[in-house]
């Protein structure tokens, strides 16, 4: 694998941090700025927010630009962001200054998985994106823990400072390792983009991303009552048990692109089937200290299996003009987490018990089985030509053919 993935991950890693960093510093937050705790929640929002905006919306304006001069410009905007999230006077200003910084997430990863999979051979795709995504993952091991510390230590203010030297480093790896010649501008430019999105395959894939992740966050969401209210850790306890989701969802991310280069759609269909079988464990799992460290570990294996072939898939269905469709798949990923959380938070407050949430996610684990059902029926309907015409399109059969196997 090329050293220029490397850029991308140091990437991913700043990304993975500011994101979910912000959940461990809001009782810091809302006590330096006199805010309760709902109120800075909104923070976490306002990224979220971002994100989902950002995503298309910075794909669609930087469509005819080269991919390295979008993927520095990207990690500036993002170190701005956190720069002025750092020198927020009051909360408004913090607000703001959080939705900027979600801005270029899903734009990056969703640009730097088409320059990571033009970094390596076809049969390496889905490992190229995988070692991209690891820096999200590896955020969660050692970058959130880190940062929360710096914060509680250094105040809030430290951590998002820190946070834009990584987004500096990330902006030099770029310039240093990813040459110009692998990341020329689109030749489809927007129209290209634009017209690869009207794609049913597209979208198929797009809502079984939806789907399949708000499984996983309608449980995440609430791990920490369960994991304190059920299998009985103390609270200061859960940020090691979310350091083990990391290393769960390293495990899955790694494991997930060397299957997926093999086979994209059984992998899918593996880790969804993966996640159904262990959010419904929950309930059992739950009940002891060993085994909920275990269930937060096989969560994490289970969610991110499915990471690389949902992010190719989208890719190779949007194959004329893949990098709006890339980006579209990170807003996806954050609307997951807030439809997720809220179906766990119904499920919850319904009073169907602390666990109820991860009940909750293997229902859409199963709903989600069913989208990457139609999606695998709409490809094989597209490859295969109706009966009679095979004279008619003969010369595009094995075209199709192929790609049928390939998926």
């Amino acid at each position: 694998m090329p050293l220029a993935l490397l850029a991308l991950a140091v990437g991913a890693f700043g990304l993975g941090t500011t994101e979910f960093v912000m959940m461990g510093l809001l009782p810091d937050v809302a006590g330096d700025l006199h805010l309760s705790l709902p109120t800075a929640g909104h923070l976490v929002s306002a990224y979220a927010l971002g994100v989902v905006i950002g995503a298309p919306l910075l794909a669609v304006l930087t469509a005819r630009l080269p991919r390295r001069t979008v993927l520095i410009s990207l990690m500036a905007l993002f170190v701005a962001g956190n720069a002025l999230s750092a020198l927020a006077p009051g909360y408004d200003s913090l607000l703001a200054a959080r939705f900027l910084s979600g801005l270029p997430h899903g734009a990056f990863f969703g640009v730097g998985a088409v320059v990571a999979t033009n970094l390596v051979a076809p049969e390496r795709k889905a490992r190229s994106v995988s070692l991209m995504f690891m820096g999200l993952t590896v955020a969660n091991i050692a970058g959130v823990p880190v940062a929360t510390l710096m914060g509680q230590h250094l105040g809030w203010r430290a951590t998002f400072l820190g946070v834009s030297l990584i987004g500096v480093a990330a902006m030099a790896a770029v310039f240093l390792l990813i040459r110009p010649a692998h990341t020329p501008a689109p030749a489809t430019g927007l129209r290209g983009e634009l017209t690869a999105l009207r794609s049913l395959p597209v979208w198929l894939a797009l809502a079984t991303t939806v789907v399949g992740f708000g499984a996983l966050f309608s449980a995440y969401s609430y791990i920490t009552p369960m994991l304190t209210a059920s299998a009985g850790y103390t609270q200061g306890s859960v940020t090691l048990l979310l350091a083990l989701f990391g290393v769960g969802a390293t495990i899955g991310n790694l494991v997930g692109g060397r299957l997926a280069d093999h086979a994209m759609r059984g992998t899918l269909f593996g880790g969804l089937a993966s996640m159904v079988a262990v959010l419904l464990l929950f309930p059992v799992l739950m009940r002891a200290e060993w085994s909920a460290a275990l269930a937060v570990v096989l969560l994490g294996v289970a969610a991110f299996v499915t990471g690389s072939p949902l992010q190719l898939m989208v890719m190779e269905r949007a194959a004329a003009g893949p990098s709006l469709a890339s980006s579209a798949n990170q807003a996806a990923f954050n609307l997951a987490n807030a439809g997720g959380a809220w179906i766990g938070g119904i499920a919850l407050a319904a009073g169907f018990g602390v666990t109820s949430p991860a009940l909750a996610g293997a229902a859409l684990a199963v709903l989600g089985l069913g989208v990457a059902s139609v999606a695998y029926a709409v490809d094989r309907r597209r490859a295969v030509p109706a009966p009679g015409r095979e004279r008619v399109i003969a010369s595009h059969v094995p075209e199709a053919t192929d790609l049928a196997h390939s998926s």
